[in-house]
């Protein structure tokens, strides 16, 4: 009898396929988002998952679901997953990352410069018929891009493209925040320099943020973090929602402490903080930092690869391409 998996989102068709190949397949084509006791229910029987980030993998689900052996997440992060429960109960998590890096970094810069330059409240403007007489001198004047200082918290594989953007493309002035300082090496490939968080929020014209969610990261940019910055500077967050503090960020906005912001990532998303939507100084996209069609696919792709040798199949069997907690790996287990 063949192992069952749960594809917990819709996806593309010839990936599913290629799971059919190897398991029992339940999919979900409607791509109907799942409260947790359905996800649950839906789980039962399943030895493995592919998970995206609406869906919550924690100690109350894997109890209730003892034979599950894998859960592959699509996406860099994976703090709807909690790591350290499933590593307890010796199940395998996967996540996607590199494949990613450059659409992302892509998106990121388009989303800096679209707030830089006030693109979004522009064009409100024009469709809303507001656009009688030729424009004054300061008709939606932004900041520039080119020849700025460009802020960047968080400097993984994603915060490193930024900058090599940044720096090589536009001209500017690079540094950036992390837990730690990088190689002398890779700050030279991205013409960045490190600085203290004080620093970095004193001295950007445009701060991007990259960082990881964690227990640590949540709010790091609040209230006491925007009265540090330039009244003229930017903010963007692609990074995870509660990085930011949206209902600080729209008390900000609305009292000038920054000029604008662009986001992708919220608190509690779909929900928006109503205080944001209200604001006209503020580009918001709706978490698609990674939605190119290629990037899509390979985020897919490298899900099913994931799950496929987590569970003992193919040229890799047991050996999948991205584990997050590997140590379950060594763990003796029978392939399914």
């Amino acid at each position: 009898m063949r192992a069952s998996v749960l594809v917990t989102r819709a996806s593309f068709p010839d990936i599913v396929d290629r799971l059919r190949a190897n398991f029992d397949v339940t999919d979900n084509p409607d791509d109907t988002i799942w409260t947790q006791p359905e996800l649950i229910a839906r789980l039962q029987g399943k030895v493995g998952a592919m998970t995206a980030g609406s869906d919550r993998i924690d100690a109350t689900l894997l109890d209730a679901c003892p034979q599950l052996k894998a859960i592959c997440n699509i996406g860099v992060g994976y703090n709807n997953v909690d790591v350290e429960a499933c590593t307890a109960r010796g199940v395998l998590v996967t996540n996607t990352p590199d494949v990613l890096t450059d659409t992302t970094a892509d998106f990121g810069f388009a989303l800096m410069m679209a707030t830089a330059r006030r693109i979004t409240e522009s064009e409100h403007f024009l469709r809303a018929g507001e656009w009688t007489k030729t424009g004054r001198y300061d008709m939606f004047v932004g900041n520039d891009v080119h020849g700025a200082t460009l802020g960047i918290l968080g400097m993984g594989r994603i915060g490193q493209a930024i900058a090599r953007r940044g720096a090589f493309g536009f001209g500017m002035r690079v540094i950036y925040h992390n837990r730690s300082q990088l190689a002398p090496d890779v700050e030279e490939n991205c013409r960045a320099r490190y600085v203290d968080k004080e620093t970095l929020l004193r001295e950007s014209d445009h701060l991007i943020v990259v960082v990881p969610y964690s227990a640590s990261s949540h709010h790091a940019i609040g209230a006491a973090e925007f009265k540090q910055m330039k009244s003229s500077a930017t903010l963007t967050n692609i990074a995870r929602g509660g990085v930011v503090d949206d209902t600080a960020l729209a008390v900000a906005l609305n009292e000038g402490s920054i000029a604008a912001a662009g986001l992708d990532v919220f608190e509690g998303e779909p929900v928006i903080c109503p205080a944001l939507l209200a604001q006209k100084n503020v580009v918001l996209t709706p978490h698609i930092g990674s939605a190119s069609v290629s990037t899509r696919r390979a985020m897919a792709a490298l899900c099913a690869d994931n799950l496929i040798a987590a569970l003992g199949h193919g040229a890799a069997a047991g050996k999948p391409p991205t584990p997050v907690n590997p140590q379950v790996l060594t763990r003796p287990t029978a392939a399914v």
